[in-house]
């Protein structure tokens, strides 16, 4: 079984100082969150093995963080695909994917990614806040197979379930 992991970056620092967007680092709070969130993943059994980021700041400093935390057995990846793009440049990059990949997370923003997530699970409302992960359970046969509907949403995971004390977060 293919799984696709759609994580969005964590919460932007906006008074830091940067030049352009995709200069804007992650605050304090985001990084937080992307440790949290790379320490579930691999808790939970669904660390990918395959990541590839946008290349804006905030969105490699979350898959790398996430990747060191939870201890990923792989490297991170960039698209420039994944920065500025639509659901269209998500779906292009998926279908580029390796064969050999059954597990892949792809780490981005939004609106993108809520609106992917919606197209791949043929329809809905769905929000991603800052953070967040969403698992995708792949229905067609291969990577390049990829396109409207043809995934299941099995799991959304936002990380304030595990950093504002109801649940908490693995170690």
């Amino acid at each position: 079984m293919r799984e696709i992991v759609l994580l969005r970056h964590g919460k932007s620092d906006w008074d830091a100082s940067h030049e352009r967007d995709s200069d804007r680092p992650l605050s304090a709070r985001g990084r937080g969150a992307a440790v949290t969130m790379g320490r579930l993943l691999a808790a939970i059994g669904r660390a990918p093995e395959f990541v590839i980021s946008s290349p804006a700041a905030r969105a490699h400093v979350t898959a790398e963080m996430a990747a060191a935390a939870g201890a990923w057995d792989s490297p991170v990846h960039v698209s420039d695909a994944l920065y500025g793009g639509g659901p269209a440049d998500v779906v292009a990059v998926i279908r580029s994917l390796p064969a050999t990949a059954t597990r892949v997370a792809l780490v981005g923003h939004e609106p993108t990614w809520s609106d992917t997530l919606e197209v791949l699970i043929g329809g809905g409302d769905v929000r991603m806040p800052t953070a967040a992960a969403a698992g995708l359970e792949v229905l067609v046969g291969s990577w390049e197979a990829v396109g409207p509907g043809t995934c299941r949403l099995r799991w959304l995971l936002p990380p304030r379930l595990f950093t504002d004390g109801r649940l908490t977060p693995p170690e």
